[in-house]
């Protein structure tokens, strides 16, 4: 398995340059970008391929890979919205991301597929988010990316099986899951939904948690928490993944930067099972 780390482990507008040499320094093997709105560091959605293109070379250079693509922009925009142009603003963030992980070379796009609240019933956010991505899948095919959705604190999709479904039914090889260790540890044990949803799972992020704390303060640095790591990692290697372990984990107040040579130390010890 590969050591990855999210470029929001960094303090906010950190150059790129910075984040790839601090990234590889500290150990890693990948960074996962972020798809920003325009004027922030990066990738926005006033990105063109060519400029994505130029970023990969940076990556390069600098002997980090780039394997998969977030974003946060969803949030405002969920595939699930009663609005039919609420949604349609989701689709172009997510055709986006495919156009520009195509040009970056990335196989894999996060996405967050919806959100249950007041306002969106749980059946409307699984019918209609389902139905977004259905259209999608097209656009995936063709740019050979794959969308990866994310188990989140979004009040959706709460059990292994019910992901497994729900992917299932989508009828497409190019959308499947990308699981985040930290936020199942809400509604169960990380290691079972691994091995339910198996090779549904085309990447990983990793981050640790304490549900008696019960909200996002219960997030704390990797081996700090309540995740069962070496569950974890015995699940991983039964479904025969081999890709990367991404961190998603907050700059430290003190120093900012220490937080990614630490998290770098932790995540070879999840790997490995040995101490750094």
């Amino acid at each position: 398995m590969l050591k990855g780390v999210n470029q929001w482990c960094f303090p906010n507008q950190t150059p790129l340059e910075e984040v790839f040499a601090v990234s590889r320094k500290a150990g890693f093997d990948t960074v996962e970008l972020n798809l920003y709105e325009p004027g922030n560091v990066g990738l926005t959605t006033d990105t063109t391929p060519e400029e994505a293109k130029a970023i990969r070379r940076h990556a390069e250079a600098h002997g980090i890979k780039l394997r998969s693509l977030s974003t946060g922009l969803l949030w405002g925009c969920p595939l699930s919205s009663a609005d039919a142009e609420v949604r349609a603003q989701g689709r172009e963030v997510i055709s986006k991301q495919l156009e520009l992980a195509e040009a970056l070379e990335i196989d894999t796009v996060l996405v967050v597929p919806g959100k249950v609240d007041p306002e969106t019933s749980y059946d409307a956010c699984y019918e209609r988010s389902q139905a977004e991505l259905n259209l999608l899948s097209k656009a995936a095919e063709a740019r050979g990316v794959r969308i990866g959705v994310e188990n989140v604190w979004n009040n959706f999709l709460l059990s292994p099986l019910e992901m497994a479904r729900y992917v299932d039914e989508l009828q497409s090889s190019h959308i499947g899951v990308y699981f985040d260790v930290g936020n199942v540890l809400k509604y169960g044990y990380p290691e079972q939904w691994i091995r339910i949803l198996g090779q549904r799972i085309f990447r990983v992020h990793v981050k640790d948690f304490r549900p008696a704390v019960g909200t996002f303060g219960g997030f704390v640095p990797l081996l700090a928490g309540d995740v069962n790591w070496s569950a974890v990692r015995t699940a991983l290697q039964e479904i025969s993944y081999s890709e990367s372990l991404t961190a998603e984990i907050s700059p430290y107040a003190g120093n900012a930067l220490q937080a990614v040579y630490d998290t770098a130390r932790q995540i070879a010890c999840i790997i490995d099972g040995e101490a750094r």
